[in-house]
């Protein structure tokens, strides 16, 4: 069969169809969240999100650093259909004998382990995800830049996998049948991208595999990878062991908040690493900066602005999409909500510029500085605070990420950072602020209203000030225009 064309779209394009798929990211968890958190109550979601925390872990052994250091690899070669097909193959081959190792370790445990074992059936669901990710190889396709595929077939299985959720889960008992239905829409998008490889590699054998060239980068990256987890999964893990499932469901319900708004946040972020890389592998500079510097600016106008809203409409948010039983979650949210604005520039700086010049090393440098203080920090905060301290803990540990991140790759982002607009941005959020606060003193009790008035003044507020000074960026989203300097080459 004649091989597909690799045509590559422009980053607004890319960005355009990363922005749906990122909206339906935050449409879907809107429609879920409320119902699955009544049903199963904190704890059945609890009991899930413990056994998806543990699942993941082996999942990202079984994936070693390849998620990352494919897309760079493979978008250095995308012009060469022959040693994309070189690349590929041996990227898979990696991924294989890893996912066959970790896939045992997994099964082991689950029968050895008494905490896995007392739900045996939930952690073998949760697994399903480590056998079938590698034949995604999503990689390849963020490093052709097919965005508009990754975005259609996401929205399909996810919206198949709502329907199967809403169809088939009625109790709290059903626990089981919601982590499948979750489990569905990654295994069907991994099922659909092995069907669809051939359109762009050859699984015939082209010369000599080389296996060793990408061992070392590949297992940099899963180091950085490993350490990163800490403090995205050891918080759910360590409360599952040292607290209650309650004590799980409600960090679950915060950081499922905070999730989302993150998303929003990196929405640019996330096509910008095969771009980079390509840049890096033509030697152009100019083009380089050019896109870290719009990518910085970005993610500071969006992530302020977020952050700052939901922290203080953490009670309400957290009422509408879970129910009032989740009230005691409020304080978890709005601690772990200060971390967006950390998470959005750690985004940048750490995989989309880091890791395409080759400084995976500072990267895992830094997210080990992040995890090593999020476990401290969460030996001592969890048994006394419980999940508040968790997310103390992850929020102290993300800012420790940035810091060393400046620090490491001053000498890269430093020009950039110069022309990154903090005091506007930030200034302009304290502005909107005021009279969100003022409103929110008016005698209205319903939640949905609550937000709707108040998301309303300040974000309102906030697009005022911006378009009365004439923010270049602001300007630029209004008139479709805000990847408009992203989209010459």
């Amino acid at each position: 069969m004649k091989k597909e064309q690799n045509k590559v779209h422009s980053v607004k394009y890319n960005f355009l169809m990363n922005f749906i798929l990122t909206a339906s990211s935050l449409l879907f968890p809107l429609i879920t969240f409320p119902y699955v958190s009544r049903i199963l109550h904190a704890t059945g979601n609890g009991k899930v999100n413990f056994a998806a925390s543990i699942a993941n872990y082996f999942l990202m052994v079984a994936s070693l650093g390849i998620p990352t250091y494919g897309v760079k690899e493979c978008a250095k070669v995308r012009d060469d259909k022959q040693q994309l097909s070189k690349t590929s193959q041996e990227i898979l081959i990696i991924n294989l004998i890893a996912t066959i190792l970790v896939t045992i370790t997994y099964l082991m445990m689950v029968f050895t382990v008494p905490r896995f074992s007392q739900d045996k059936n939930l952690f073998f669901i949760e697994g399903i995800n480590i056998v079938l990710n590698m034949f995604g190889a999503n990689w390849l396709y963020q490093a052709l830049e097919k965005y508009d595929y990754i975005t259609a077939r996401s929205v399909l299985f996810k919206a198949v996998s709502i329907i199967l959720m809403f169809a088939l889960v009625h109790q709290e008992s059903d626990y089981r049948i919601y982590a499948a239905t979750t489990v569905f829409a990654s295994v069907g998008s991994n099922v659909m991208n092995f069907i669809r490889l051939h359109r762009y590699i050859s699984f015939k054998k082209v010369g000599e595999y080389n296996l060793k060239q990408h061992l070392k980068p590949i297992f940099i990256l899963f180091a950085g990878n490993a350490v990163a987890s800490i403090y995205t999964n050891l918080d759910t893990v360590m409360l599952g062991f040292m607290k209650t499932n309650a004590d799980v469901g409600y960090y679950t319900a915060a950081v499922k908040v905070k999730n989302i708004l993150v998303s929003v946040v990196s929405s640019l972020s996330g096509v910008l690493l095969p771009r980079m890389s390509y840049y890096v592998q033509r030697r152009d500079k100019k083009q380089f900066n050019a896109l870290m510097t719009t990518a910085l600016n970005a993610t500071i106008f969006m992530s302020m602005p977020l952050c700052t809203y939901f922290v203080i409409e953490a009670k309400d948010s957290l009422t509408l999409l879970a129910g009032a039983e989740y009230i005691p979650a409020t304080l978890t949210m709005q601690i772990v909500n200060i971390s967006i604005v950390a998470i959005g520039i750690t985004s940048i700086i750490g995989i989309q510029v880091l890791t395409p010049i080759n400084r995976e090393l500072q990267l895992m440098i830094s997210v080990v500085v992040g995890a090593v203080s999020d476990f401290v920090l969460n030996c001592f905060m969890i048994p006394k605070w419980g999940a508040a301290g968790a997310a103390f803990a992850t929020m102290i540990a993300e800012y420790l990420v940035l810091a060393t991140q400046l620090f490491l790759g001053h000498d890269v982002v430093g020009e950039s950072l110069k022309h990154v607009r903090y005091v506007r941005y930030g200034a302009t959020t304290a502005v909107a602020l005021a009279p969100t606060i003022a409103v929110t003193f008016l005698p209205v009790t319903n939640s949905f209203l609550r937000l709707v008035i108040t998301a309303l003044v300040f974000f309102g507020v906030y697009a005022s000030v911006l378009y009365g000074i004439k923010d270049e960026l602001f300007y630029r989203f209004l008139d479709n225009r805000f990847t408009r300097r992203l989209i010459r080459r």
